[in-house]
């Protein structure tokens, strides 16, 4: 089911704190994202991109507030927000004695989508190896992951989550292992998928190669959103650095 509402990210006021700590990550966070939005989400160290995303996708509880995926309440509903959204994390490797094929590790995208009860069958084998193909990591397709390099295993993570057809598509610094070649690359398959409708939300301190068309700029600052505006990606890195109130970050 595919949701009929333009509006796929409503968060209003929410706070959210980790477990144990005496003070909310976020404060009094609102943010409307539509479909099919690209979103650049930067800031300093501990701002909160990260707080932001897992409360997005419903991994981290909020204290005060509403959330809204797709229509549904992420606390209440985030097993499904979930099977409907990719979720790329930060700085995940796999040891060298992963016994996973890459080819596995992509079809676990396709669980996460079907969920428990669904056996995955060959239109669900065919997403898995188109995504293999777009991330142009077919050839690598019998190897253990865990024998990749750190930029191989980033694209291996990113055709998996582009494997479950997702509606909305998180990635918490997709570019920290890759040359700009790469980043390029991943950028333009992003456009794409905006392009077919998906919305996209990436965390990053790296804003080269992107997509030569305006982009919606996020700048988290103590735990708030700072700024929200649409500019150039030729001025994204400018105005993130203005509105973190930090150096410039060259990737």
């Amino acid at each position: 089911m595919i949701c009929s509402s333009t509006e796929l990210i409503a968060l209003d006021g929410i706070v959210t704190a980790y477990e144990g700590s005496d003070r909310p990550s976020l404060h009094d966070v609102s943010l409307h994202i539509g479909r099919g939005e690209y979103v650049m989400v930067g800031g300093p160290n501990g701002a909160g991109k990260t707080t932001l995303l897992e409360s997005i996708i419903g991994m981290l509880p909020i204290t005060y507030g509403s959330a809204r995926v797709c229509g549904m309440d992420v606390q209440r509903q985030g097993a499904d927000v979930r099977k409907r959204t990719g979720y790329v994390i930060q700085n995940f490797s796999f040891d060298p004695l992963t016994p996973f094929t890459v080819r596995e590790v992509v079809m676990m995208g396709r669980y996460g989508k079907l969920g428990y009860f669904r056996r995955p069958d060959r239109h669900d084998a065919d997403r898995a190896e188109r995504a293999m193909k777009t991330l142009g990591i077919e050839e690598f397709a019998e190897k253990s992951i865990g024998t990749l390099s750190g930029g191989q295993q980033q694209k291996v993570l990113i055709a998996q989550n582009i494997a479950k057809e997702p509606e909305l598509l998180l990635l918490d610094e997709p570019y920290s292992n890759l040359d700009l070649f790469s980043r390029e690359y991943i950028s333009s398959i992003l456009a794409n998928l905006v392009k077919d409708g998906v919305t996209v939300v990436v965390v990053s301190h790296a804003f080269d190669g992107l997509p030569d068309h305006p982009l919606r700029a996020l700048v988290m600052n103590n735990g708030s959103i700072s700024l929200d505006r649409t500019c150039r990606a030729d001025e994204i890195e400018q105005v993130v650095r203005t509105a973190s109130r930090v150096p410039a970050i060259h990737a």
